[in-house]
């Protein structure tokens, strides 16, 4: 077991300089973060040495998209006390937050531009957005009035991502730039969405490994956001903590159920194709290039009413045998589902209105999208039910193609829509990433 003492003090932070790209190759760990330190290697016990390096486990739930979650399978084990040193870089050739492992504690937020803000304003927002960004992701302080909340953690995993709505495009006098993937999604049988807690002019993700890290940001980027805009909404979530099992392991939803099996994997010979929009030869607009499609869902989960099932029940509205996620059909989590095998009567094993049934890409024509949601729980309400379910986020390169098209397919009668109900929604266009002395949507904004 890995030393898990905690040391008697921590370096604060403290501004430092960008990593050079050379740096960036040996700090960055895209799927579970982590670096070594220099100062070690000259005889200082640093932070870094001290807390290893970081990975990420993480929760995918099945609600409302296609497989379930690559981001929720680490490719090792991770000490506990590694979590701060994890880092991630801000510049590189799509935005973080879409790759990245499943993070510990996150923020979701809507910004609407203020009355009279328009193409400038948001251009020095993004920019100041994009400086803090990458300062934070680095574990520096805030380039100015820094609140001091996360001064004696590393890194932890930090991820801000930035997208913009469809109302952004009016806004700023750029209705010709904005992608037609980006129309209104359309109405579902299935929707109960509170209007003042969707969409948005502009969206940001957060996602951390430490708590205190991740609300830092989030206070950061409130604050950057000045007269030029106004929160929207503002959504705050969980997943496992990295380190929380005692081997890796795909994490759990708060229905219990293990979820994260069949998320599209980066090794796939057409990964990028189904989530990212490609640099040549697409419809969208060329501003868009290396980046993706966000549908953000807040998905209630009936709770009291799922855990009356009994455990058998709750199998068969998901498809997947609870204990270890493998399909009823038989085999290890892993192993393919048998969709044609039935019982001795007769009766198929999977259920036909099975939700692990109706969201396979290969009942959708190969639909899919790269889910990386975040869990909430906001209190009890007056009837005593939970308020409780999932942030759900999934990347696309094409929203019609991805979440739509399953979407629909769910409405049609998924088992599981009994125990679920969508409370708000929206759909962001996010940019690649900045390159190195750019700003996230510069080629938009000054183009």
């Amino acid at each position: 077991m890995a030393d898990q003492s905690i040391p008697e003090a921590r370096a604060p932070r403290t501004p430092k300089a960008a990593p050079t790209a050379a740096s960036a190759s040996k700090a960055e760990v895209p799927l579970n973060g982590g670096a070594g330190d220099d100062a070690s290697r000259a005889g200082v016990l640093s932070r870094r040495r001290l807390l290893g390096t970081a990975g990420a486990t993480g929760l995918v739930l099945g609600a409302a998209g296609g497989a379930a979650g690559y981001a929720a399978r680490p490719a090792e084990a991770t000490p506990l006390a590694s979590l701060g040193a994890g880092q991630v870089m801000f510049h590189g050739k799509h935005q973080p937050g879409i790759l990245q492992g499943l993070q510990a504690r996150g923020h979701l937020v809507a910004f609407d531009l203020a009355a009279g803000a328009g193409r400038k304003e948001a251009a020095a927002l993004l920019r100041r957005w994009s400086e803090t960004a990458r300062r934070l992701m680095a574990g520096e302080a805030a380039q100015q009035d820094d609140t001091d909340v996360a001064r004696d953690a590393g890194p932890s995993s930090l991820t801000i991502t930035f997208g913009f709505g469809f109302g952004f495009f009016a806004r700023t006098g750029l209705e010709k730039q904005r992608p037609v993937a980006l129309d209104p999604l359309p109405d579902f049988s299935s929707d109960q969405l509170d209007k003042a807690r969707s969409n948005g002019d502009l969206w940001v993700q957060i996602g951390a490994d430490d708590a205190l890290v991740a609300f830092h940001a989030l206070r950061a980027i409130q604050k950057d956001a000045g007269r030029a805009a106004k929160v929207r909404w503002q959504m705050n979530g969980f997943n496992r903590s990295p380190g929380a099992t005692s081997s890796p392991m795909t994490a759990r939803n708060l229905m219990g159920q293990m979820d994260g099996t069949r998320n599209p994997k980066p090794a796939e010979a057409d990964f990028d194709r189904r989530i990212f929009v490609p640099q040549s030869g697409s419809k969208d607009p060329a501003w868009m290039a290396n980046g993706s499609y966000a549908v953000v869902r807040r998905i209630r989960m009936l709770l009291n009413d799922w855990e009356q099932l009994s455990v058998k029940a709750q199998e068969e509205v998901i498809g997947r045998r609870k204990s270890d996620g493998a399909p009823l059909s038989g085999g290890t989590e892993t192993t393919e589902m048998d969709l044609e095998k039935t019982d001795k009567a007769g009766n198929l094993i999977v259920p036909i209105n099975a939700h692990a049934r109706i969201t396979r890409p290969d009942q959708n024509g190969g639909a899919a999208m790269l889910r990386r949601p975040f869990s909430y729980h906001d209190g009890i309400g007056a009837d005593g039910v939970p308020d409780a379910g999932l942030l759900f986020v999934c990347w696309q390169a094409d929203p019609l193609r991805g979440f739509v098209t399953v979407q629909r397919k769910l409405d049609r009668g998924d088992a599981l829509s009994k125990y679920i109900r969508h409370e708000s929604s929206g759909l962001f266009a996010v940019p690649g990433g900045a390159a190195e002395g750019e700003y996230v949507g510069q080629r938009l904004l000054e183009g």
